[in-house]
């Protein structure tokens, strides 16, 4: 058996493995052999007399807990299982964290590590309360916007003349004493930066890649004014057309779903770390348009449990439970599910959601007529150079092809039927000579 998640193989013992046990016991726990190779075959060992009392005392006393070391034998050869469970408590191997992810040892260092240690302590980092923060730090109109959203929702209630100390109370956005939690500043702060310098977007113009930079646009504030003011900055200076960030619902023909960009820049405000020094950036190219924010999958959670129903795993659990109230957000574990049923239903090809640079980018494709996508589908040279023919004159006949190409009357009817297969163009109603082919997209 090969090693696995929760499985490691060593043939020999050496005093390094105690990282690997440190890291078992702050992920989900595991089991470690030794006297096997890294197909699970066992090769023995001959001190393990010597192993059963050494190794269960060093995690003792080096990591403050304890392993069971158990003796097999298998055809004369002696090998160690040591036996790992998960501590609810951080773990540390002279002074460092390390953590089991899939099949590897990751050292915890910076941000990452300050995530985990609040996690394992109960907490996020967006429930910490803010000591100099202030009610006057809170902005009136943001919260005026919110109630209003969440009235409409219908998911939170009794907001008539409440005050503004009540509805963050209601929220759970102060303690006991008042004090202001990290998601209040995040949320509705005057002057999140004041306390923060993340909570900025950048949108930038772009061609044909992240070299080509037309112009740019940098908007501050919090999640409340950000959702607002970056739309109208995407309606004002980056698309073509105008659309409705308010009627998420609705599917403009011609454009990017709205439902889909509003929940790319949800998803990236809500859920970035912001424990990091990284903002949010939009991307607009000629042909897509994408979303980056700080901060890879928590473990538990991949690439493919996003294109399924998943559960949800908020790093910031406070500022994710006040969106859901407020509507912004419709479900939880559902972002990416509507991203990907918005285009779906809009006719464009499946967006990419990939792990980049430390953060999750996520990307959608104003049509499927770009050259990227063509090629993916398989289209050979002959097709692909058709296709941008079509996009600059609107359509092509058989007898262009065959000039386009120099290719006989059978190779291009070969090429446009599967052309039409892969429903990108369709045939006109007008049959013979005067026939000819448009994008399906265009067609309709």
């Amino acid at each position: 058996m090969p090693e696995q998640q929760n499985i490691e193989y060593k043939q020999n013992w050496h005093d390094d493995y105690l990282k690997w046990i440190c890291g078992f016991a702050n992920a989900s726990g595991g089991i470690i052999y030794i006297g096997k190779d890294d197909n699970g075959n066992v090769v023995g060992i001959d001190d393990y007399k010597k192993l059963m009392d050494e190794i269960p005392n060093k995690v003792r006393d080096l990591m403050g807990m304890l392993v069971d070391v158990n003796l097999h034998n298998e055809k004369g050869a002696h090998y160690l299982e040591i036996i790992i469970q998960p501590y609810a408590v951080p773990i540390s191997f002279r002074g460092r964290y390390y953590y089991r992810s899939g099949s590897t040892k990751q050292e915890l260092t910076g941000t990452t590590l300050t995530d985990y240690l609040l996690r394992k302590s109960g907490k996020t980092w967006d429930e910490v309360i803010e000591p100099s923060a202030t009610l006057d730090d809170i902005d009136n109109d943001s919260l005026k916007s919110y109630i209003a959203a969440a009235t409409h929702a219908g998911r939170v209630t009794d907001t008539e003349g409440i005050s503004k100390t009540d509805l963050l109370a209601k929220l759970r956005l102060v303690n006991d004493n008042g004090s202001i939690k990290r998601a209040a500043i995040v949320l509705f702060g005057k002057d999140p930066s004041k306390f923060y310098n993340n909570c900025v977007v950048k949108i930038g113009r772009f061609v044909k890649d992240s070299s080509d930079l037309r112009f740019q646009e940098i908007v501050e504030g919090n999640i409340v004014y950000l959702l607002k003011e970056v739309s109208e900055q995407l309606n004002r200076k980056f698309f073509t057309h105008a659309i409705s960030f308010e009627g998420i619902q609705r599917i403009e023909k011609g454009e990017y779903p709205v439902a889909a960009l509003r929940e790319m820049l949800l998803n990236a405000l809500v859920h970035r770390n912001y424990l990091g020094a990284s903002v949010v950036q939009v991307r607009m190219f000629d042909n897509h348009f994408n979303v980056w924010n700080e901060g890879e999958l928590p473990a538990g959670i991949s690439l493919d449990s996003l294109k399924r129903q998943h559960p949800s795993l908020p790093r910031n659990s406070l500022i994710a439970d006040v969106c859901f109230k407020g509507g912004y957000i419709d479900a939880w574990g559902s972002g990416t599910l509507k991203i990907i049923s918005t285009c779906k239903e809009a006719g464009l090809p499946d967006p990419e959601i990939i792990e980049q640079d430390g953060g999750m980018l996520v990307t959608i494709f104003k049509n499927k007529y770009n050259a990227e996508q063509l090629q993916k589908m398989g289209l050979n040279e002959r097709q692909l150079k058709a296709i941008q023919l079509v996009i600059e004159k609107g359509k092509i006949s058989n007898k262009e092809y065959q000039a386009l190409n120099n290719v006989s009357r059978e190779t291009s009817t070969r090429d446009l039927k599967g052309l039409i297969d892969k429903k990108l163009l369709i045939a006109s109603n007008r049959k013979g000579a005067g026939s000819f082919y448009t994008l399906i997209s265009i067609a309709s």
